[in-house]
């Protein structure tokens, strides 16, 4: 088994178990201009809610679409269009891919961590 056929089980493996729940997903996607969030419901068929920096309203209060304030206000108006669905619960898929590329390289979003003492 390759890294690809890995990674594509493990995914299927998660898609699985968010069906089994019965769960809206969350899932979230950045590119290095944009990032778009959805909420897709249990059958996996319909979008539910969804944001992005690419809406009209978004693009006047952020300067650049992939950094933390983008990601914040994201987050911010996908929150406030599933209470205006109705929705509260749902299930965040994270792609295998996003969570490898954590590991080997710095996340933009988190600010780095020093070990007390440190220089």
């Amino acid at each position: 088994m390759n890294k690809r056929e890995a990674r594509a089980r493990r995914s299927r493996k998660t898609r699985v178990r968010i069906a089994e729940q019965r769960a809206n997903r969350l899932v979230v996607a950045r590119s290095n201009s944009h990032i778009y969030a959805q909420i897709i419901a249990p059958s996996g068929d319909k979008v539910l809610a969804s944001a992005s920096t690419l809406e009209s309203d978004v693009r006047k209060d952020v300067k650049n679409g992939s950094n933390r304030a983008a990601a914040a206000l994201i987050g911010k108006r996908i929150a406030e269009k599933a209470k205006a669905a109705g929705l509260d619960v749902t299930a965040t898929v994270g792609s295998a891919w996003a969570r490898g590329r954590r590991r080997k390289y710095r996340s933009p979003c988190k600010k780095r961590w020093k070990r007390p003492g440190a220089r």
